[in-house]
């Protein structure tokens, strides 16, 4: 990727963390942090980017002196003062390791699943004279937040089209492939949409956002393409054919691509007179012959209520191309024709239309469906209540344990001392205080002294991320978080 706006590692992290280093105990020679998700909206986590953010900003020699000299200038500015910026811990770094940063992180392998409330990566200075470094990179190590709640949003997703479609299909084939994601726009930047699209196509095949192919390519040894699209017009290309030509601009998208998929976006004026008399009507065999040759035409309502707008679609097409009734006593268009609605989906309204059209008599392998904000870009670091937390200590030789209570909210308590993640039970359990046995520990060393250790591919990522908790209902979820 091209550099950012900020190339200087030491200008990676909050300010305020410019000044911890005079603030720990005299004598403190090591620091032990972990980062987990406290709980939040899911029960469950995705975990996944950490090794992005590991190979694009602290692998090799990442400081320079020309970097201590910059960020020197910039920390005396912004506090007013020049008693603050670690200018001599900084060249120390340079001098004793090459500008190598002296991190030991231990984490999950990407792609696993697990629980909340549990660490999911450590982090320790393994050179004493800088302990200090541990929790000064927790800025941009605690970042690992998106691209793993991404990738848990849109593992829900999954799980949600997948249970309506064993129940309403003969097949689950297609799964993977029907939640499109439309919200490449949407995100606040190009490395949002990487990171995001990326952490998308781990559960979902379907994809709109390319950036994240090419993170996955450049971070994740990806060979080919993580997500797929197909030709499909959007409003533009409807429109500026006028509102009397509307079919015309339909037949040429087929005529364009006469072959495989395409997708066409039908509301943009009467979306009824479109299903039922276009596509329906002058269309129809356009589309016939196109599924003679293997190929589907995706139809796409853009506007109104979604859940009465794909039904009433479906009814539609039903009526138009003519239907069959499945193993499962479901209604099923032909293969060459499906609806695709990617307005106004999130959790919620997805269940909303995927139970709306089951009661109605539909597969609902009949509608595909696509997200852009609620998939990308409606999650924040709370989501999933990440924290990135110190738990252990060494001053003068002494190990301390470090944990905070707060009194006002006991959900923001910490984990104590140095910490193992182990099966007990059939169930993954963090296990504090030292107390766990290193040789059952699911934590690997990725990262120690700049060198990345552990480099995995996309595919072993996704493999990881087919599991699925077994106790968790996809349906009992939706439910207590609509109660929320």
């Amino acid at each position: 990727m091209a550099q950012g706006p900020v190339d200087n590692i030491i200008l990676l992290a909050d300010c305020y963390k410019s000044s911890h280093y005079k603030a720990y105990p005299p004598g403190t020679t090591k620091l032990y942090a972990y980062f987990e998700s406290r709980g939040g909206k899911f029960p469950y986590t995705v975990f996944f980017g950490l090794q992005y953010l590991l190979k694009r900003w602290l692998c090799g020699p990442v400081l320079t002196k020309t970097m201590v000299e910059e960020a020197k200038g910039v920390i005396d500015a912004v506090f007013k003062r020049e008693d603050v910026f670690n200018e001599k811990g900084w060249n120390y770094i340079l001098e004793h390791h090459g500008g190598r940063l002296p991190l030991r992180i231990k984490a999950i392998p990407e792609g696993t699943v697990l629980p909340t409330r549990n660490v999911l990566f450590t982090v320790e200075n393994t050179d004493p004279a800088v302990p200090w470094i541990t929790n000064f990179f927790e800025t941009i190590l605690v970042q690992t937040w998106y691209p793993m709640t991404v990738a848990t949003n849109s593992h829900i997703f999954k799980q949600i089209i997948h249970h309506y479609a064993s129940l309403t299909s003969d097949s689950t084939e297609f799964v993977e492939f029907m939640m499109h994601d439309a919200g490449y726009r949407g995100v606040s930047s190009v490395e949002s949409a990487a990171l995001g699209g990326a952490a998308h196509m781990i559960s979902c095949k379907a994809s709109d956002t390319v950036a994240g192919t090419s993170l996955l390519r450049k971070f994740y040894h990806l060979k080919g393409v993580g997500g797929f699209s197909t030709p499909s017009s959007e409003h533009s290309t409807v429109t500026t054919w006028g509102r009397d030509r509307e079919a015309e601009a339909h037949r040429h998208m087929l005529e364009v691509y006469h072959q495989g998929d395409a997708g066409c976006v039908c509301d943009s004026y009467d979306i009824w007179k479109c299903l039922e008399e276009t596509w329906g009507g002058e269309l129809k065999e356009m589309v016939l012959e196109r599924g003679k040759r293997g190929g589907c035409v995706y139809l796409r309502p853009d506007s109104g209520d979604p859940k009465e707008v794909v039904l009433r679609s479906l009814e539609a097409l039903g009526k138009a191309f003519g239907t069959e009734t499945n193993t499962k006593g479901y209604k099923m268009l032909p293969p060459c024709v499906r609806v695709i609605q990617a307005d106004g989906i999130n959790h919620h309204s997805l269940w909303a239309i995927l139970e709306h059209i089951k009661k109605h008599g539909w597969s609902t392998t009949c509608a595909f469906f696509g997200a852009g904000a609620a998939l990308l870009q409606q999650v924040d670091r709370d989501t999933q209540k990440c924290a990135y937390k110190v738990s252990y200590a060494e001053v003068n030789g002494e190990g301390v344990e470090v944990y905070k209570q707060p009194i006002t909210d006991t959900g923001k308590n910490s984990k104590k001392g140095r910490l193992t993640l182990q099966h007990q039970d059939g169930k993954c359990v963090t296990v504090q205080s030292g107390k766990g046995d290193p040789a059952k520990d699911l934590l690997v060393t990725v990262f120690e002294d700049g060198e990345l250790l552990k480099d995995y591919t996309f595919t072993e990522v996704q493999e990881r991320a087919a599991n699925v908790p077994s106790d968790f209902d996809v349906i009992e979820f939706l439910r207590s978080d609509a109660g929320r």
